[in-house]
């Protein structure tokens, strides 16, 4: 069995990597959400999670399935939410919103250096068996502070492993990717979003 390549790439060459291997992607996703604690209570915890997919140039949709179903989807055009409790979906321009976001890093560029327009990048010491590379924003004022990629080599290429964002309010979000698959055959329809019949549609 021969090893992969990557196996000793460090952070950087790993993400660059995965920019150019990448066209597509699915995985299985755990999101969890820590706020900043309060004086006297402790950090307040929200985990969720469901399936992602993703398609360049910018496609992907989140699905969530616990705690509670939510759809997010980036058509190329524009990025749908749509909250099957509030019974709402809400639509944004996606360029305005997704800029110098943790879903820029995997859906919008085609390489690594279409990236540093918007982000400087940082190799990080390997941990946990994943090559570690941390994106800063270069516009200090957006929601982003930092966000730390974790991928992982394989014998098919790099895949991605983790997404820790850390933002602007002290907020912190770790997205786990597990069962990821590179390259996978996705349906156009996956990233087509109709709002169902009946549901409030807000565009900000």
């Amino acid at each position: 069995m021969l090893a992969s390549p990557w196996v000793h790439a460090d952070g950087l060459e790993a993400l660059s990597q995965f920019m150019k291997q990448a066209r597509s992607g699915q995985a299985q996703f755990t999101q969890v959400v820590t706020s900043p604690a309060k004086t006297g209570q402790p950090p307040r915890v929200k985990t969720s999670s469901g399936n992602f997919e993703f398609q360049r140039p910018g496609k992907f949709r989140f699905d969530y399935r616990k705690p509670f179903v939510q759809t997010l989807v980036a058509d190329g055009q524009t990025l749908w939410l749509h909250d099957l409790d509030l019974n709402q979906v809400t639509a944004r321009p996606q360029a305005q919103v997704l800029g110098a976001t943790p879903a820029a890093l995997l859906t919008a560029a085609s390489d690594l250096d279409a990236l540093k327009a918007d982000f400087q990048f940082k190799s990080e010491p390997d941990k946990d068996g994943l090559q570690w590379v941390r994106a800063t924003p270069k516009k200090p004022e957006g929601q982003i502070q930092s966000v730390l990629v974790g991928l992982r080599s394989t014998e098919k290429g790099v895949a991605l492993s983790v997404l820790d964002v850390q933002d602007s309010l002290g907020q912190r979000s770790v997205l786990t990717f597990s069962a990821f698959e590179l390259n996978p055959t996705l349906a156009a329809q996956t990233f087509v979003f109709r709002a169902p019949a009946g549901v409030d549609v807000i565009r900000p």
